[in-house]
C-alpha cells in the first residue's frame, strides 16, 4: 500500500469528518476540472442533476475505498445532490445552516472520539435482548455511547427489574435520550464522556462505536468491569483479544455482537 494512502486512512479512522470534507473538496475540483476540458472539445454539457449524482457515485466510492464507515459512504453519496435539488426549491438560505448545525450536534463525537452516530438494528436488539436473558431478571447494564436511546429504551421495557443506564456527549442525542427515558424508573440517561463512566457497578457494559476506540475501552474494561461481567462490542472487535462468544447478525451491514466474559485474575 502507498504511503500516502495509509496517511489518508489512518487520517480516516482518526478524524472521519475532515476526510469527508477532503473527498467532496477534491471530486468537486476533479470534477469541474473535467468539465471544462470537455468543453473545449465538446458541445456536450451535463445537467447540474447529472453532474451531482456522478459527484455523489464519485465521493461514496472513494470514501468507500479509504475505509471510511458505511454512514460516510450515504453521506458523501447523498451531500451534493441534495444541495442541488435544494437550490431550485424556494428554501431560505438559513436552512442550509440549520441543516448543518443538526448534522454537527448528532455527529459530534466523530469530530474528538472519532465516534460517528451507528444506531443499533432490530436484529442486533433481539440478540442481545437474548444475551441478556441468560443474566436473568437482575442485572445492570450500561451503554457506551447509547446516541438517542432507541434500544436502551427497548431494553428496559423487557427487562423491567434491571437497571439501564446511558452515557451520551453528543449534544443532540443526548438531549433525545433524556426527553424518552423521563419516567422510566429503570433507565437513566447521563451527559458524560464513557471514558469518565465508572464500570465496577455493571454487570454488561454494550458499545457500537468505531474500531478507533477499542484498545483503549480493553485497557478501561480490564481495569475497571468486575469479575463475570460482560463487554459486548457491536460489529468492532479488540485489537489482539478474542471474544468468547460471536454471534452473527443477517443485516446489510454484516453486523455481528462480540461478547467479552471478564475473568476474575483481569484480562
Amino acid at each position: 500500500m502507498a504511503p500516502s494512502l495509509r496517511a489518508l486512512r489512518r487520517l480516516g479512522e482518526r478524524y472521519p469528518a475532515l476526510l469527508a470534507l477532503l473527498i467532496q473538496l477534491s471530486v468537486t475540483l476533479a470534477l469541474a476540472a473535467t468539465i471544462h476540458a470537455m468543453a473545449q472539445v465538446s458541445t456536450w454539457r451535463p445537467s447540474w442533476l447529472a453532474a451531482g449524482l456522478l459527484h455523489g457515485l464519485l465521493a461514496a466510492s472513494l470514501a468507500r475505498w479509504l475505509g471510511l464507515s458505511r454512514w460516510w459512504w450515504w453521506l458523501n453519496l447523498a451531500f451534493v445532490p441534495a444541495l442541488l435539488l435544494a437550490s431550485g426549491a424556494p428554501l431560505p438560505s438559513w436552512l442550509f445552516l440549520v441543516g448543518f448545525v443538526l448534522l454537527l450536534l448528532l455527529n459530534w463525537n466523530s469530530f474528538g472520539e472519532r465516534v460517528p452516530l451507528y444506531l443499533t438494528g432490530a436484529g442486533s436488539r433481539r440478540e442481545l435482548a437474548s444475551l441478556l436473558e441468560q443474566r436473568g431478571a437482575h442485572f445492570s447494564f450500561v451503554d457506551l455511547g447509547c446516541g438517542p436511546a432507541g434500544t436502551l429504551l427497548w431494553l428496559a421495557r423487557r427487562f423491567p427489574q434491571a437497571q439501564f443506564v446511558g452515557v451520551e456527549t453528543a449534544p443532540l442525542p443526548y438531549v433525545i435520550a433524556r426527553l424518552r427515558c423521563l419516567g422510566r424508573r429503570n433507565c437513566r440517561i447521563r451527559y458524560e464522556n464513557l471514558w469518565h463512566t465508572e464500570l465496577s457497578g455493571f454487570d454488561v457494559a454494550y458499545c457500537f462505536l468505531s474500531p478507533a476506540p477499542m484498545a483503549r475501552l480493553w485497557a478501561k474494561v480490564d481495569a475497571e468491569l468486575p469479575a463475570g461481567a460482560w463487554l459486548v462490542s457491536n460489529s468492532f472487535d479488540i485489537p489482539g483479544v478474542a471474544p468468547q462468544r460471536v454471534i452473527e447478525l443477517d443485516d446489510w451491514r454484516a453486523s455481528r455482537l462480540l461478547v467479552w466474559e471478564k475473568s476474575g485474575a483481569g484480562g
